[in-house]
């Protein structure tokens, strides 16, 4: 009996069936409204997912924040470093509260005195997709790549210039489904295959982050049973 290849757009139709898509949907943020309260909520909760902490434990802390109406850059300063750091414990966030404290009250300084306190400025005033990426890891010590990545993979529908390669756990999760080739190494050539097999799988281009965000959700099961069975074998 000869065995069945699965095609591209099988692979994804199982995959979005399987997985959630996008994460600020989750979380209750409408990036599509593009406004920019909504859009610093998104960055917001990309720094928190930024740190090696539990998705779970990240959800939590951001609905504290979101609770008490610490949502835009004024409401961060006002709160203070030890406000900040209040919240970040209720949300279980201890073990990075101190630092995470500091990075949001740097975060948000420099925002508002650099971009008038609204993310859509420093997406205007940067010239291409790399600068906008080096604009938003300058806004404070310790926003490095992963969160950077984590908030541009959601803006690529919404902003003109957010245009970040894919993650690991994407490139992971995409191999594994054979979506992409295993033999494909370059990051642009990868995003490039997705976004083909997004189309001619008869997918919205809108919709692209959901597909995305599932390659996300996926790729994290992928590194857990990897490191699962590292400690069972």
């Amino acid at each position: 009996m000869a065995l069945r290849v699965t095609t591209s757009k099988e692979a994804i139709t199982a995959l979005v069936n399987e997985y959630q898509g996008r994460f600020s949907a989750e979380l209750g943020i409408d990036l599509s409204s593009g406004r920019s309260q909504e859009i610093f909520k998104w960055f917001l909760a990309s720094v928190l997912f930024g740190a090696r902490i539990s998705e779970g434990i990240v959800e939590k802390t951001f609905h504290e924040f979101d609770t008490r109406g610490i949502t835009s850059p004024k409401t961060v300063l006002d709160t203070g470093w030890d406000g900040l750091v209040a919240v970040l414990d209720a949300g279980g966030y201890g073990r990075y509260d101190f630092k995470t404290a500091t990075k949001l009250l740097d975060m948000c300084r420099s925002l508002t005195e650099g971009y008038g306190a609204d993310l859509a400025n420093l997406h205007d005033a940067a010239a291409d997709p790399k600068d906008l990426e080096q604009r938003l890891a300058s806004l404070a010590k310790g926003i490095g790549d992963v969160t950077v990545n984590i908030f541009l993979r959601e803006m690529r529908s919404i902003w003109e210039k957010a245009n970040p390669l894919p993650s690991d756990l994407v490139i992971m999760a995409a191999r594994e489904r054979g979506i992409v080739p295993k033999t494909v190494k370059d990051r642009a050539k990868v995003l490039q295959l997705l976004m083909d097999a997004w189309k001619e799988a008869g997918r919205k281009k809108k919709d692209f982050t959901d597909f995305e965000a599932a390659l996300v959700r996926a790729g994290i099961e992928l590194r857990r049973k990897s490191k699962a069975d590292k400690v069972t074998t």
